[in-house]
């Protein structure tokens, strides 16, 4: 502090910058972090390992409506969606009962095997989901798929264990990308090799493939899980630290000492319970919202295959399964642009919250450009051959390309969520259980999110509810409701600063 009787003289001629401290820009610098190196094989492996998932997962996309057509479970197209929505509720509900589980073992046992299971056990539930031929069948595939899709967290918990704070802002952009570039492949798979006896009958025309036509698609992604395996089997090293007494973790770094602090300071604090999280606003704020984004993602993500399934003349845009997948890979390549091309400029320049707040604004949105493709379908329908126009197509694809556009730049939003729960928690013991409450808030929407939006999206049409929207109507208030909820993360995290 300057003394009350000190005085300094300015005039026009004086600098603007003071010169009593030659040295000040240079211990600036000294002061400033360097950055250690990211271990680019062990990020490597563990991107591979991350693709196998979104693979398996997104590749039933395109085909999964009309997989439940030729179960024969209804003679009403507009039910249909029932049972796919039923598929994928099944799926998130038994991931969000093993995740916690998988996480504890991967703490006794270490990372890699329980990784490994997962993603062998994935690999197996997808196989047999391509041989199913019931809806007991799927359903007991898929809940076990979820069971071994839970080990994701352990995933997650590898990436904080092989990056420090000095270089996770650049280690995640490039992790971020195993999810979009998955969910590019994976519907490619299922849109073009689904039914492959009758598209390809000269190469792919044999019986066993025309019996269980949806085996293809769901053999390659076992493929891609195989080496997945292999390859994060010969690169990918343990990083629990139990398990790696004795092993050379890297070069020693002087950056890191805030990070050995940090280490040290969690061991000698005690974690909140999760009553006491909890009471914590900015925390209860983010599951609240986390649940509620969650709801409307995962809901989109449903609705948007169902509209794209039905018939026009139902308010849909009677897409076949090769069309439906091409449309999600393009969601896919758009989420991989924004991942790689702005994720990090966003991040430097903007602040978390008010961020946050602008994506989960774009739901209302995204949900009512869909009815517009609808109109441009119906519109350009020719009603003698039943096709669309070229000119129409073309307006259609770029609609889609448009509202996949918004619904990618929205869910930045989960990116957003992990970094304001890391900046709120209470204390560094307290991050896991901060992170698993907001994770949890966040299955927990997805695991019925599917299955509702799904049956109202049915009664909707069947019905004719408020002309076959009535989903709309819901999902765009829901999402009116998601914005309010998000703006009390930013309230109560001025509370707390």
């Amino acid at each position: 502090m300057t003394p009350a009787n000190d005085t300094i003289n300015h005039d026009e001629t004086c600098p603007l910058l003071s010169a009593s401290n030659p040295h000040t820009a240079e211990a600036q610098i000294a002061e400033k972090p360097k950055s250690t190196p990211l271990p680019k094989g062990q990020l490597a492996a563990l991107c591979i390992v991350r693709l196998v998932e979104p693979i398996a997962f997104t590749q039933i996309f395109p085909y999964v409506n009309e997989f439940m057509s030729d179960l024969h479970l209804t003679d009403d197209p507009s039910k249909i969606g029932f049972y796919s929505g039923l598929v994928e509720s099944v799926f998130a509900i038994s991931q969000l009962c093993s995740i916690y589980q998988w996480a504890k073992l991967s703490d006794v046992v270490g990372r890699r095997p329980v990784v490994f299971v997962g993603i062998i056990g994935l690999a197996i539930t997808t196989l047999m989901f391509g041989l199913s031929k019931s809806l007991a069948s799927v359903l007991v595939v898929r809940c076990l798929g979820g069971l071994f899709s839970g080990t994701i967290a352990v995933v997650h918990s590898v990436l904080g264990e092989i990056t420090d704070s000095t270089n996770q802002m650049t280690a995640l952009p490039i992790y971020g990308l195993a999810w979009p570039v998955g969910s590019i492949i994976g519907p490619l798979i299922g849109g073009t090799f689904s039914h492959p006896a009758s598209k390809y009958p000269e190469i792919l025309g044999y019986q066993f493939l025309k019996d269980y036509p949806y085996f293809l698609p769901c053999f390659i992604a076992f493929v891609f899980a195989g080496i997945g395996v292999s390859l994060g089997f010969v690169f990918l090293e343990e990083t629990l630290p139990s398990k790696r007494k004795g092993k050379k973790s890297g070069p020693p770094n002087p950056s890191t000492d805030d990070d050995r602090a940090t280490t040290a300071l969690a061991l000698s604090e005690k974690p909140f319970s999760v009553s006491r999280l909890l009471s914590i606003p900015v925390i209860s704020a983010l599951a609240l919202s986390g649940f509620m984004l969650s709801y409307l993602g995962t809901s989109f993500d449903v609705v948007f295959v169902l509209f794209c399934y039905s018939p026009i003349q139902s308010g849909g845009l009677s897409f076949s399964a090769s069309q439906i997948g091409y449309s999600l890979a393009t969601a896919g390549a758009i989420g991989a642009a924004i991942q790689l091309c702005i994720m990090s400029y966003l991040l430097r320049t903007f602040d978390c919250a008010k961020m946050y707040n602008f994506c989960m604004a774009l739901w209302p949105y995204t949900f009512l450009v869909l009815p517009i493709l609808s109109i441009i379908a119906r519109t350009g329908l020719d009603d003698t051959t039943g096709e669309l126009g070229t000119a129409t197509v073309a307006l259609l694809w770029v609609g889609i390309a448009f509202v996949l556009m918004l619904s990618k730049v929205a869910s930045l939003a989960y990116s957003l969520s992990m970094i304001l729960t890391k900046e709120n928690a209470p204390n560094a013991a307290s991050l896991g259980q901060s992170n698993g409450i907001v994770q949890f808030a966040m299955s927990f929407a997805r695991s019925f999110a599917p299955f509702v939006v799904s049956a109202l999206f049915a009664i909707s049409t069947e019905y004719n509810l408020l002309g076959g929207y009535l989903w709309l109507a819901i999902m765009v208030t829901v999402s009116f409701l998601g914005m309010t909820t998000s703006r009390k993360i930013a309230q109560n995290r001025r509370e707390v600063l």
